[in-house]
């Protein structure tokens, strides 16, 4: 279902990129992960291109790459809000240079002639005044960050199609484990299954990527993603509607959360309607409470404007951003909103606003030093034989930054 007018594309972000902060401070919002794959990987796959560009605020330059842009052809510019499906493909397939696809008044997708796109792409600011505006409605987007948690399960059954992945049904697991619908199990290359599993695919496909390890005694209940890499520790309980990213460790009790990548929930604790980004930490028994006691809807502190506002969700739990922390025995409130490289180690339930890089102990919290922040990082990232560049250390100290500005 290939665009095949399509040469090239980029993504640019609207007003609303506020939204998905605190996890869009330390990426662009195309690389969040929402089903099996990033928004940025869905579309590449699904507009059957092998790369892409973006537009990047400065201080992400060099951490992201904004891709190799083509001056002498027409662009396909994508908001990543917005997620791929038939019908859309089809409406950004029938596109004429010049028009774009509109969802009441927001640009879903438009395609510009390669003068102007070039203008655009290096001037680093996305507009579409002018453009002949076509209506379409049946979309998948993003509002909220926790949409992301709302869509995970229909996401992971819609990338099925994007992978190369064949069920079991035929070959079977080739390990002594307890296997409900074969037919919706898909397993990648290398993958490591230990003896005394238990696979439940009646609600959904249950998907474990190239190099993933799943130990003795874990329970998964589909619809499941687990990434590259990524191990499910010893007698886990992951239900549906999770993915865990690329060479992230998870055990203990999961329920429709996802983790990006590099994330470690590696003991018991409960963890559920969360989402996490990369190199976050959660020590033993850190539990995420996700439904109030009054069963009443969750509210959230918005991330800009540090006013609560109304989600709408009877269930939702942490929302963490990158190298965040806890320490064991660790509870989480309902609706916590946690920044980058804050670290948490409280006897009692977490405020609901977390600002980043916050050392938040007993007695309160104080700004977590920038040069001991950037010790830790470093320590985690060599534990996976990643060395922090230049210009991460540049990321993170904006920031810090802009924490300090905002505080």
């Amino acid at each position: 279902m290939a665009a095949q007018s399509i040469s090239q594309i980029s993504f640019f972000s609207d007003e609303k990129a506020n939204r998905f902060n605190p996890l869009t401070l330390t990426r662009p919002l195309d690389d969040l992960r929402a089903g099996i794959y990033t928004i940025r990987e869905k579309w590449e796959k699904t507009l059957s291109l092998g790369e892409s560009c973006r537009l990047l605020p400065d201080y992400m330059m060099g951490v992201f790459e904004k891709g190799v842009y083509q001056d002498n052809k027409p662009c396909l510019w994508l908001n990543s809000r917005y997620l791929p499906n038939a019908e859309l493909v089809v409406a950004i397939s029938d596109l004429k240079i010049n028009e774009k696809l509109v969802d009441k008044k927001e640009v879903i997708a438009a395609l510009i002639d390669e003068e102007t796109s070039a203008q655009l792409f290096h001037q680093g600011d996305f507009q579409s005044d002018g453009l002949k505006k076509i209506e379409f409605k049946n979309v998948r987007s993003l509002k909220y960050i926790w949409d992301l948690i709302e869509l995970n399960s229909d996401q992971i059954k819609a990338d099925i199609g994007l992978t190369n992945l064949r069920s079991i049904s035929k070959t079977g697991l080739g390990v002594e484990a307890v296997v409900h619908y074969k037919e919706n199990i898909f397993i990648g290359d290398d993958v490591h299954i230990e003896p005394g599993c238990i696979f439940i695919a009646k609600d959904g496909p249950i998907v474990i990527e190239d190099g993933a390890e799943i130990e003795a005694g874990s329970i998964l209940r589909g619809p499941i993603a687990i990434g590259k890499g990524a191990t499910v520790k010893m007698g886990a309980r992951i239900y549906g509607g999770t993915t865990i990213g690329p060479v992230c460790k998870v055990g203990g009790e999961v329920s429709g959360s996802i983790f990006h990548s590099y994330s470690n929930k590696a003991h018991d604790g409960f963890c559920g309607n969360s989402i996490f980004g990369q190199w976050v930490n959660l020590g033993a028994n850190t539990i995420t409470s996700n439904l109030k006691n009054d069963y009443k809807s969750v509210k959230v502190i918005d991330w800009k404007t540090k006013k609560s506002i109304e989600t709408k969700r009877q269930f939702l739990g942490t929302i963490m951003g990158d190298h965040s922390k806890t320490a064991i025995n660790t509870m989480l409130n309902t609706g916590t909103m946690c920044g980058v490289s804050s670290n948490v180690f409280i006897d009692y339930l977490s405020p609901k606003l977390i600002e980043s890089f916050t050392w938040l102990g007993p007695n309160g919290g104080e700004l977590y030093r920038f040069e001991k922040a950037i010790e830790v990082m470093k320590s985690m990232m060599k534990r996976r034989d990643i060395s922090m560049s230049d210009n991460y250390l540049k990321m993170m100290n904006a920031i810090f930054e802009l924490r300090e500005q905002n505080t």
